[in-house]
């Protein structure tokens, strides 16, 4: 069990700690992904998207991803109460790693589980698993119908252990049925994947962020270094369910000649974050987000928008910009509890309003994208 010491006790180097997790919020449960469903008693529960429930990625969802007793008294929307290992593998999330068989699923319409991803090099792809294959079973256990947060607990399994086995009842298109018996593995997420694309006159790379793991700004700013001289970026923040506020400040450092990326208080406390200088200012840039896009990532989608630095497309973000702090219970769990919000550059509040894009879009936003960086132009 993690011991007050993991959690930095002197007062200046534990707030600075605890800004790792700013913005992270619900980093690896449902609600990262502002999509809603009912539960049986008719209440609003998060529901299920492929950033938020990689198998293995989930340590930090309770259950029925419903706050606490005890923070929904307090009145504390993103307060919450996560036990020992809960909080354990939450921390091991946030660095990119996680222990599972590299499934990642969505629940459909009919509440069927089908196979959203399959991490590359995982026990999933070296079973022949494929995207669209439909989860029938985990261990016996039927998960059609099931919430998400369910069925990933279960593929986690009680201790998520590596070497420990999970038995899959598989389905796929045709009427095949099989099952198969993977073991779990310590696997990697790619927070961060650039692909090249030409869409009639429109060319450029899109870069997809899934969320600020360490070493996330990294990946972004090596990304767009590798960019063609005349090409546009498309920064695709859709489902991004945030993650770690310092690798959001450089990721937007990598557009950005310094200056100021967001403001926040702690108890009452301003404070800034700003970007480092020397990013590439001129280069096309179109940002797409949707209602799955949260926290640090709409943090740094409000920055590149108030700076002028991009053309914001898709549909408006869910609205989550307030500060939780971990505090260390007795028992070995953690409560994070809401100390204070934060703003974009123009002071905008962003908590329970998200951000409005300059194009709105409903449905499939990337083609118009594309259709705007197009129309930038090379130095735009």
């Amino acid at each position: 069990m993690p011991g007050p010491s993991m959690f930095v006790p002197h007062r200046r180097r534990r707030r600075g700690a605890a800004l790792t997790l700013v913005f992270a919020g619900v980093l690896a449960t449902g609600a990262a992904t502002g999509s809603w469903e009912a539960d049986a008693r008719g209440g609003p529960l998060p529901g299920a998207a492929r950033a938020a429930h990689t198998a293995g990625r989930t340590a930090a969802a309770k259950t029925d991803d419903r706050p606490s007793a005890s923070t929904t008294r307090s009145g504390d929307r993103w307060g919450g109460v996560y036990s020992a290992r809960e909080y354990e593998g939450f921390q091991r999330a946030l660095h990119g790693e996680y222990i599972g068989v590299g499934l990642s699923v969505r629940r459909a319409a009919d509440g069927r589980m089908e196979v959203e991803g399959v991490e590359r090099d995982s026990p999933a792809a070296r079973a022949g698993i494929a995207p669209g294959d439909r989860l029938r079973s985990v261990d016996g256990t039927e998960v059609t119908g099931r919430p998400v947060t369910d069925v990933v607990a279960r593929l986690r399994g009680e201790t998520s252990g590596t070497g420990t086995a999970v038995r899959l009842g598989l389905a796929r298109d045709g009427g095949q049925e099989w099952e198969r018996t993977l073991r779990r593995e310590r696997l990697r997420t790619r927070s961060v994947v650039a692909d090249r694309f030409r869409d009639g006159s429109a060319a450029g790379t899109r870069i997809k962020v899934e969320s600020f793991t360490r070493g996330t700004g990294r990946q972004v700013r090596a990304a767009v270094r590798g960019t063609g001289p005349r090409e546009g970026v498309l920064l695709d923040l859709r489902g991004n369910s945030g993650g770690l506020v310092t690798e959001a400040v450089t990721s937007a450092s990598a557009f950005l000649d310094g200056g100021l990326v967001a403001t926040y208080d702690v108890h009452g406390r301003q404070r800034v974050l700003e970007a480092r200088p020397g990013g590439d200012v001129r280069r096309p840039l179109v940002v797409l987000v949707d209602g799955g896009t949260m926290s640090a990532g709409e943090l740094l989608a409000g920055a590149l928008q108030d700076r002028g630095r991009a053309v914001v497309v898709g549909s408006r973000t869910f609205g989550k910009g307030s500060v939780q702090m971990p505090r260390p219970l007795p028992d070995g769990s953690v409560a994070e509890l809401t100390v204070g919000h934060w703003r974009t550059p123009s002071g905008r509040t962003v908590d329970g309003r998200g951000i409005t894009p300059d194009l709105v879009v409903h449905g499939d936003a990337e083609p118009r994208a594309r259709s705007v960086l197009g129309g930038l132009g090379p130095g735009a």
